[in-house]
């Protein structure tokens, strides 16, 4: 069960913002929520699920979220995972085409300062 950050936080729909993933435990605050505040400086605002294209992607842009770093309680990701991304590494994919799809409902409405709805609607997951 995740402990939410801010209990009013919203989604890109509009509504109550749902938890991304709790295997692996995501999320800057490691609470299975994209949510964010004022010391997230990256944004992590978008539940992206990841595949082995975008991996080797972000692995390439010297993000590498496939390798497990035990001493930091990260377990390395994996494709079908589901992980909340920096606003900005999701752009920079969406622009190079590598951009792995979102969960709508888990996605924070700050994301929508960088990317349209209708966009993030494109990339969603069915």
């Amino acid at each position: 069960m995740s402990t939410r950050y801010d209990k009013s936080a919203r989604n890109v729909l509009g509504g109550e913002l749902a938890a991304c993933s709790m295997d692996p435990v995501t999320g800057f605050y490691r609470n299975g929520c994209c949510e964010t505040g004022p010391h997230d400086l990256g944004l992590h605002t978008v539940c992206a699920v990841m595949t082995d294209d975008f991996l080797a992607f972000s692995k390439a842009r010297g993000n590498d979220l496939s390798t497990p770093r035990p001493e930091l309680a990260f377990p390395g990701l994996k494709a079908g995972d589901r992980w909340c991304l920096c606003a900005g590494r999701w752009k920079e994919a969406l622009d190079a085409g590598m951009a792995p799809q979102v969960v709508l409902q888990a996605t924070h409405e700050e994301m929508l300062a960088i990317v349209t709805l209708g966009v993030l609607k494109d990339h969603a997951v069915a």
